[in-house]
């Protein structure tokens, strides 16, 4: 069987409408996996995800932290900073993101984060309670 192209399959306007379409469910189904990683202590587990996807470059755009213990159980109040950078290239990220709102529930709200080149990075966030602090660092390439 010969393949045809689409325009010879739906005629007209159809065949940019259903490419539209394609398209735009393609878009919603292909969102990037949140990044996971276990605290140096091994006392919590923060997941994050990008607001935007794929995480653009030189763009500012926020994250939303999910923070639980090892055993799964969401973190509340913690006080959290980030830090980080593309430790192949020594150098820090080029803003400071920081936590503006607890979303309760373990949740925390991570703006002014912004990559400014493609590479390997690694964002750092040191998760404090009354009880215990650790380190988490998350990796991603761009």
């Amino acid at each position: 069987m010969r393949f045809q192209s689409i325009k010879t399959i739906v005629p007209g306007g159809a065949a940019k409408w259903l490419a539209v379409v394609c398209g735009t469910l393609a878009a919603a189904f292909a969102q990037a996996e949140p990044i996971t990683a276990l605290g140096e202590s091994g006392y919590f587990r923060v997941t994050a995800q990008s607001e935007l996807d794929p995480i653009p470059i030189n763009q500012m755009h926020s994250w939303v932290l999910q923070v639980a213990t090892a055993a799964g159980v969401p973190v509340e109040d913690a006080q959290i900073s980030v830090g980080g950078g593309m430790p192949d290239h020594d150098h820090g990220l080029p803003t400071a993101p920081r936590v503006t709102t607890n979303l309760k529930n373990g949740s925390y709200l991570l703006e002014g984060i912004r990559f400014h080149m493609n590479g390997r990075w690694e964002i750092s966030i040191a998760v404090v309670t009354p009880e215990r602090r650790d380190v988490v660092v998350l990796e991603l390439e761009l």
